[in-house]
């Protein structure tokens, strides 16, 4: 018997086969938005904001699935200026998913149902750890090398906003 790992209130998660992932529909948008929102470290949208991703960029995202119920998501669009390239937005995972692996298992699914794309990117806060950990073992997964910048600095965001570290990650394949 497989035991799950605990997630962050040390309580047991799902076993992983129990997750399913595909593209999000117009009726997740309000349950990534709280689940965005129940984070704490995610720069929460409105909700019409996600409603829309869910419409407008559901071939680039995915979620994930419990009995039915969104216990995950990850935001992605195709950078306009270079259509190989996934730029990955926000990702999270509602706590009773947490330490099932189940962050890891979304990008692999999106990489692997996003058709002509050789890099992926996307922004981290130095402090978020636990972002830079799941972008690190993606791009080791997919033998491919993480260049880090600065995209945008206190200079743009504000003082009070930490800097966003753009991760390129690629060549995939």
């Amino acid at each position: 018997m497989v035991v799950p790992p605990k997630n962050a209130a040390g309580v047991l998660g799902p076993p992983a086969g129990a997750i399913s992932y595909g593209p999000p529909d117009v009726a997740d948008g309000v349950e990534c938005w709280r689940i965005a929102r129940e984070s704490e470290v995610l720069d929460v949208n409105s909700r019409y904001a996600y409603l829309l991703w869910c419409r407008d960029f559901a071939s680039t995202s995915v979620v994930a699935r419990l009995d039915g119920a969104v216990v995950g998501f990850v935001t992605g669009y195709r950078r306009p200026d270079s259509p190989s390239t996934l730029m990955v937005w926000q990702v999270a995972v509602d706590e009773r998913a947490r330490g099932a692996g189940v962050a890891g298992r979304m990008l692999d699914e999106l990489r692997s149902r996003v058709d002509a794309i050789d890099r992926l990117e996307t922004s981290i806060t130095p402090a978020n750890t636990a972002s830079i950990a799941l972008f690190s073992a993606f791009a080791r997964r997919h033998g491919a090398t993480v260049a880090r910048t600065e995209l945008f600095g206190p200079d743009v965001l504000g003082d009070e906003h930490d800097p966003e570290i753009l991760f390129r990650i690629g060549p995939i394949y």
